[in-house]
């Protein structure tokens, strides 16, 4: 006569116990990979500082959009205000012409600015000659290193009324223009300055994407026929697409905060109309005016409207190409 023996296992909805000499996942568990790497998260430390110090301890001086602060007084200042200053520069029809300026400049820059770095990468990848790309390279990246003032000091001695383009101008039979002092030739001006300088750099990601695209695509699309044009359209473009939208959603986020420093040595009363931005209308208000209140309440306008486009550009980004910065 035989046995029959049955096993039963942990009752429903039971955790089964843990294995001999194994500890249950803790915090133990959590704090052992830093334990282990504590040398690359230390690497984290002086950034995070720089963050915190510099970017989110200053946001505590919002505060003074809301009360009213006086040189020498109170540093959340005197008392309470409310919507004071809000409705103050909603009202100024100064404020609504600088609005409209740096909407111009913003779009502008971001027309012609993100696309030069991505023409300039897929025309340095169909380089061949290894010693002309990189010569190319080298002179196209030289801009960014230089000051801004240095940038916009080579930009107002190019353009001057006695500068070398007027000089060509004028073997051309054509009259000088005086780019500097009016203020329809500002935004021109602006742009090709910012394409100039920041080009070169921006390919660096590019051309470390294009890195990363499998050659078998581009064997497969010559066997199907495709010829260079449609290779970059069907391969190149769609595998650093991760890349472009990332650094469009960046560059969108930055909207609203065009160049403070170039607009500021570049421009002049006689470009106002212009050339006067939100960053710079803030500057005059509160260095110069002692308007501290008033161009806090200006600077936390331009941050809310730089946070809802970066936030509206994401989700629009993960719902249409499936992907973002969070």
């Amino acid at each position: 006569m035989s046995t029959t023996t049955t096993t039963t296992g942990p009752a429903p909805g039971t955790r089964n116990p843990p294995a001999p000499g194994t500890r249950p996942p803790g915090r133990g568990g959590r704090r052992r990979p830093l334990r282990r790497d504590w040398q690359l998260y230390s690497l984290a430390v002086l950034p995070l500082l720089f963050f915190l110090v510099f970017r989110y301890l200053p946001m505590i001086g919002n505060v003074i959009a809301f009360r009213r602060f006086e040189p020498g007084g109170s540093m959340f200042g005197e008392e309470w205000v409310g919507l004071r200053y809000v409705r103050m520069f909603l009202g100024d029809p100064t404020f609504w012409q600088v609005f409209r300026n740096t909407l111009w400049l913003g779009g502008l820059t971001l027309v012609f600015c993100f696309p030069a770095p991505i023409v300039l990468a897929l025309l340095l990848n169909e380089v061949r000659r290894r010693s002309l790309k990189r010569f190319v390279q080298s002179v196209s990246y030289l801009p960014h290193f230089l000051s801004i003032v240095i940038v916009a000091g080579v930009t107002i001695q190019m353009l001057a009324t006695d500068g070398p383009v007027n000089h060509v101008l004028g073997a051309l039979g054509h009259d000088p223009i005086r780019f500097i002092q009016e203020p329809g030739w500002f935004r021109t001006v602006y742009v090709g300055s910012e394409i100039w300088q920041t080009a070169g750099w921006g390919t660096i990601l590019y051309l470390a994407a294009l890195t990363t695209i499998d050659e078998d695509l581009y064997e497969a699309a010559r066997i199907d026929g495709a010829g260079r044009l449609r290779q970059i359209w069907h391969v190149t473009l769609p595998g650093i697409r991760p890349t472009m939208i990332t650094l469009l959603i960046l560059n969108i986020g930055t909207f609203m905060a065009v160049g403070f420093e170039k607009v500021l040595l570049l421009y002049n009363p006689l470009t106002y109309p212009t050339a006067d931005v939100i960053s710079t209308y803030v500057y005059r208000a509160g260095v110069e005016s002692n308007s501290f209140s008033y161009a806090a309440a200006i600077g936390l306008f331009e941050a809310v409207i730089g946070l809802v486009l970066i936030t509206g550009a994401n989700q629009l980004s993960r719902r249409t190409v499936g992907t973002g910065l969070w």
